[in-house]
């Protein structure tokens, strides 16, 4: 599925979760039974601790670069801070989604196929996730290369918008991928999916 073949209220940044019709398993397996399910195994279990991290660490950027908007970090320490986060953040999520379209997500989408175009929108929010990267890294690089106040100022509030574009939609995604993921996992158990 194309992003202009999707559904407008399925676009990751005007989505607010699934259509009923993407809630099969999730209205069995709401999220306060995930921790104790039985068929909550290891690689759900480090899938969501992945995205838990990820979490963190968005929080933590955000956070890192609200203190340095405020003046309460000086322009040298916001830098040599920020940029070994972000390689880090940037490069494990990339590898993150990679795994999921190329491994996971196709034999999920076999396992169930009323889940299909879930999959699919995952796989299309991966890509609009990638697009905000990209936008972010040119933000990052310019902001790093300012010198002059007046323009650290415009690259920095390019920077802000960017993080928190990518951020906003990460976030959204994270939710709904584990809404439709885990249930179906908890239904089928890892090992009846071929993923334990």
């Amino acid at each position: 599925m194309t992003p202009d073949q999707l559904d407008a209220d399925l676009e990751l940044l005007r989505r607010t979760g699934w259509p009923e019709d993407l809630q099969v398993f999730l209205e069995r397996y709401p999220r306060e039974v995930w921790p104790s399910h039985v068929n909550l195994g290891d690689t759900a279990r480090f899938w969501l601790q992945r995205h838990a991290n990820f979490r963190r660490i968005g929080k933590s950027l955000r956070s890192g670069t609200t203190l340095f908007r405020e003046g309460k970090v000086a322009l040298p320490v916001f830098r040599s801070w920020i940029v070994p986060r972000l390689q880090h953040f940037l490069s494990d999520l990339h590898a993150h989604h990679q795994i999921e379209d190329l491994n996971y997500f196709p034999i999920l989408r076999e396992a169930e196929p009323r889940l299909t175009k879930g999959f699919e929108v995952l796989e299309n929010d991966h890509a609009a996730i990638h697009e905000s990267i990209e936008e972010l890294v040119h933000a990052t690089n310019a902001f790093l290369g300012e010198a002059e106040s007046d323009a650290i100022r415009t690259a920095s509030d390019r920077f802000s918008d960017a993080s928190d574009a990518l951020l906003s939609g990460l976030l959204r995604h994270l939710d709904d991928e584990e809404d439709l993921i885990i249930p179906l996992i908890l239904d089928r158990s890892e090992g009846g999916l071929g993923i334990g």
